[in-house]
Parts: C-alpha cells; structure tokens; sequence
C-alpha cells in the first residue's frame, strides 16, 4: 500500500499501531492442528493473513511446508484477495473465497450449508460472527485461538515472527520510516497529515485511543467491518475501500480528495 500511494505521489506516513503474539497456551492449537493433518476436518477456514503466519509459524516448527500439515481432503477457505494469493503461493488450493463482499458476512453468503467439520483458527478478540454463521448453516465448527492482537509492540518473545513470501508481499524493509504516535499526533495538530488509513478494526480502536482528535484529517476505511467500527467509536468516515487491497485503497482516497479537486 505504501508504494503504491508512494508511486502516485502520495506521501506514506506508516505507524505501527498493533502487533500480534503467539498464543499464551499453545497446547489447544497444537491439539487441534494435529487432529487437522489426520484429516479430523473438512474444512480449514482462514479468515486473516496474520492466521495464516501463524500456521506457517507453526508448520517451521515441524520442519514443514503449510501445505504439508493441511490434508488434501481438507478444503481450504479464505477472506480476501490478499489471503487467497498467499495460501496459493504456498501450495494451497483454496476452494472458497467471497468474491464481491470481503468479510465474514460475504463468506457467509456463499458458504453451502451442510454438516461439515470446519476448524477456525482466530485471534483472541474474533468476533462470534464468522463462527455463528457457520454454525447456522449446519457446521460443526471448532474455534480456537492462534494469536494475540497486541498494542505495538509486541513482546520479543511472544512476537509473531513468521513472514509470507517475498513474492506475494513486500518485506519489512521496503516500508518507509515508521513513526511513533507522538510524531503523528504533532502532524495532526499542525494539519500536515490528509489522511489516515484505518486497515482492520482493531486499528481504528487503537487511532481512536491514540489520536483524541483527528481535525481535518480525512479517515479512509479498508472495508466495511472497520467502517463499522469506526463509526461506533464516533469517527467519521470520509471513505470505505470497495476492496480490502492496496488499489482499493488508493481508490477510497481518490474518491475523497481528487474527486473533490484537492489532489493531495
């Protein structure tokens, strides 16, 4: 997202805001992992890339591929563009996908009902939603916490340290300079920042936290679930991604400040 914005013109400010750590107890996962790759499951949904570091985080353990602890019996689902490139890029097929709607509630619509066993592996604050609906269409579903979403930064040794392929995503070291909430807070009040990009719900919680004002900062969400949450919080919402993408994006922000003839 950043290169992008940076390729067009923009000016990337990146914050680091959460983090995510591996599960205080890790026997759970563990259990259920290895019931996975006996072929206990149908499916494996994978709602978030962060699970998906997680798994491979898990799979290195073993001296394992991703693809080599899910079975080929075991239909993969996914949320996303993003996720669905990075399971492929690891070997794995995925057999759903929403394809308009880019949340728990677009798999949903198009997941099949039938009694099925499906593991899900989630953060510790998923919400009940993804598991609700499945569950009402008929799933035997297991949940299961694989990570903690943290206040950045995350504890060395509990920081998920997994990275996804170079391939798919661009390393750490392509981001420009992080900065810390004060350098941003300082920004805001000098009215130098434009926009500030909300990319999951529990960002915004953390911006709403950090920032007790955004003044005439124009606030773009990454898709609905954010937007959602954003307004809860009682900030407003200049502009929600069509698509949870770094071109989705780039479009929000088109529509809020080109549109308007202000192209900053």
């Amino acid at each position: 997202m950043a290169s992008l914005l940076g390729s067009l013109g923009a000016e990337p400010l990146v914050l680091p805001l959460i983090d995510f750590e591996t599960a205080e107890d890790q026997a759970p996962l563990d259990a259920y992992l290895n019931q996975l790759a006996a072929g206990d499951f149908d499916w494996l949904v994978l709602s978030s890339v962060t699970t998906v570091r997680v798994l491979l985080q898990k799979a290195a353990g073993l001296g394992k591929s991703l693809a080599d602890i899910v079975p080929a019996g075991t239909k993969v689902a996914t949320i996303g563009p993003s996720s669905r490139d990075v399971l492929e890029s690891l070997g794995l097929a995925v057999a759903l996908a929403p394809t308009d709607l880019q949340s728990a509630e677009g798999l949903l619509a198009v997941w099949e009902a039938a009694p099925v066993r499906v593991l899900l592996p989630q953060a510790d604050i998923a919400a009940a939603g993804l598991r609700d609906g499945l569950a009402a269409k008929g799933a035997d579903v297991t949940t299961v916490v694989a990570y903690r979403t943290v206040d950045y930064p995350a504890r060395p040794e509990r920081r998920l340290t997994a990275q996804l392929p170079a391939a798919v995503v661009n390393s750490e070291s392509e981001l420009p300079p992080s900065l810390t909430p004060e350098d941003v807070l300082t920004a805001l009040e000098a009215g130098t920042v434009d926009a500030v990009v909300a990319a999951s719900p529990s960002a915004v919680r953390r911006i709403a936290t950090v920032f007790p004002t955004l003044g005439a900062c124009r606030l773009v969400a990454i898709g609905r679930p954010t937007a959602a949450e954003a307004s809860r919080l009682g900030l407003t919402v200049a502009a929600t991604a069509k698509e949870p993408t770094p071109d989705g994006i780039v479009a929000a922000l088109e529509s809020v400040f080109v549109n308007e003839g202000n192209p900053q």
